[in-house]
């Protein structure tokens, strides 16, 4: 006789399938998410990129619905930390005076020069499809869902492929020297 375990809901692991879990837990881990997060684009990344996970990994996993809930709450203490790291920079005040010549040094304009000359490089690294992505974002400045519409690829697909492409891109200018 087989023994089967439950989880905390009471459904037993194991039984459901891929598409049972997406419809009994899609809401829910949205819900979640935003609460994580405060942004609803965000959090429906996060909700996407758990179930790609969990679909990459579904028969090794004994407790699929708390397995998506810890993975979207670590997405989202990342998505955070990501946030935390960008630094916005304010306009200054209409009228405020510049004391110091904008222009950057001549050093300085050398090593920001040498920089976009390796991150090209880098990008040239890439596959074709990565790099139409980081165009889009980057130089288009699409959202994720407008870069979906556009490629045919789903919303947390895009935000997966992205998320790797600049991941190889910075392994490969740190082995470089140019990042840490």
């Amino acid at each position: 006789m087989a023994v089967t375990q439950q989880d905390q809901t009471g459904a037993t692991a194991g039984c459901e399938t891929m598409e049972q879990l997406f419809a009994a837990l899609e809401s829910p881990l949205l819900h979640y998410a935003l609460r994580l997060t405060g942004d609803v684009s965000a959090a429906e990344d996060l909700v996407q990129e758990s179930f790609m996970k969990l679909q990459a990994q579904f028969k090794e996993i004994m407790e699929p619905r708390r397995w998506l809930y810890r993975t979207v709450h670590n997405l989202a203490l990342n998505h955070q930390r990501q946030a935390r790291n960008i630094i916005r920079l304010e306009p200054a005040a209409p009228g405020a005076a510049e004391t110091a010549d904008p222009r950057p040094l001549p050093d300085e304009q050398i090593v920001r020069s040498e920089g976009i000359g390796l991150v090209r490089l880098t990008l040239a690294t890439l596959d074709e499809r990565s790099r139409e992505l980081i165009r889009l974002k980057f130089t288009e400045n699409l959202s994720y869902k407008e870069i979906s519409e556009r490629t045919g690829l789903k919303t947390g697909h895009v935000g997966y492929l992205l998320h790797h492409a600049l991941k190889d891109m910075a392994d490969e200018l740190a082995r470089n020297g140019i990042v840490r």
